[in-house]
């Protein structure tokens, strides 16, 4: 079943250098592995890590980066062969399904996990080479105004707000404060209200604010203009509004800053839940007792298990999460440039990289 494949992308070869250009003649998978011709893979803030701030890899330099990937099988190894000519979405965390973690039904603390773009060449290139395990199907024919390449944002930006949510066993009954609403926290106020809870929005961007208002959320509030004791305020207003939240917010912590976590954590109130998804190397300097006299509870998850991929794609297909208001899309060949301007925060949206032929295609339709 195997092919050969010719790829064409960039890779990084080291910390704070510009990505290299690069052609491979020979891409064949392995007899459990296939070949994933790209529709577009997500630049997320985790490839600007790897890119600029020092966050390792865990494949050594040069590597090619990029976990957002949804594309086509072309070619595939012998146990493999029924995904040849599928649409899928290729999970960014995939575990190997058999160590003890994988069978005590954690998959995301598998130690020999699978992460496009870490552990091996990811999705910023032509093709890709990947495990066939955990793949998630994409149904065809699409719905009207759903392409394949806006589905990338699935493998991460959706699916791990997603997970960190119905961790949660977020409801109709909860009231629900997202903290941080750019990239993955505007696709979790979508969640969060798909699920039919009453959100609240804190950022410090008055436009992406405003998007979370029309995507879900019935209270924004702008963290640089009001303080803690006032945002407390207006959030215990809205529970004494709804009935929501009464015996205990749910608050994720979407933001991946210093501010961004502190806050969430000083919102926690008795009984409360904070589910911390967004991610910085900074330290950050909370009082940790007070877990213990609020009886509250605080968690974190790595990416998303591949098994919850097609409940949270569902949500996309049923139009109850809306991408397109989110993305942008960009041919590969501006690659370098883009991570810079993502780097200098000059993007207002997830950007979606797609092959050169794809984005022309895509420009002409």
């Amino acid at each position: 079943m195997s092919s050969i494949v010719a790829t064409h992308g960039f890779r990084l070869t080291a910390v704070g250098k510009a990505l290299e250009e690069f052609d491979c003649p020979a891409l064949e998978p392995g007899v459990d592995q296939v070949v994933v011709e790209v529709a577009g893979c997500g630049l997320c803030h985790t490839d600007i890590g790897f890119a600029y701030d020092g966050v390792p890899t865990r494949h050594s330099l040069p590597l090619v980066l990029g976990h957002e990937i949804a594309g086509r099988v072309v070619a595939a190894g012998d146990k493999a062969g029924e995904w040849i000519g599928r649409a899928v979405i290729v999970p960014a965390v995939i575990p190997c399904g058999a160590c003890e973690a994988c069978a005590a039904g954690k998959p995301a603390i598998c130690r020999k996990q699978f992460m496009p773009g870490n552990d091996g060449d990811g999705g910023f290139s032509t093709h890709v080479t990947v495990p066939a395990r955990g793949l998630c199907p994409v149904p065809e024919p699409l719905p009207d105004g759903i392409t394949l390449e806006m589905l990338s944002v699935v493998a991460d930006a959706v699916t791990t707000p997603y997970e960190a949510i119905t961790r949660a066993e977020v409801s109709s009954h909860d009231l629900v404060v997202i903290v941080g609403v750019g990239g993955i926290g505007g696709f979790g106020v979508q969640i969060a209200a798909a699920f039919g809870a009453t959100v609240v929005a804190i950022d410090v961007d008055d436009d992406r604010l405003a998007l979370a208002k029309q995507h879900g959320a019935a209270l924004a509030l702008n963290a640089t203009q009001l303080d803690l004791k006032a945002m407390k305020s207006s959030i215990r207003g809205l529970s004494r509004d709804t009935g929501r939240g009464r015996v205990g917010l749910k608050i994720f912590e979407m933001s991946g800053t210093v501010a961004g976590q502190q806050t969430a954590f000083s919102l926690l109130d008795f009984g409360g839940y904070l589910g911390v998804v967004g991610y910085t190397t900074d330290r950050v300097e909370i009082r940790l007792s007070n877990l213990m006299a609020l009886d509250a509870t605080m968690r974190g998850n790595w990416g998303c298990a591949p098994d919850h991929y097609p409940d949270a794609l569902s949500l996309v297909l049923q139009g109850k999460v809306a991408l397109e208001p989110s993305i942008e899309r960009h041919p590969l060949s501006e690659l370098p440039a883009l991570f810079e301007a993502v780097q200098q925060h000059r993007l207002r949206r997830r950007a979606i990289v797609m092959p050169d032929d794809g984005y022309a295609q895509w420009r002409t339709s």
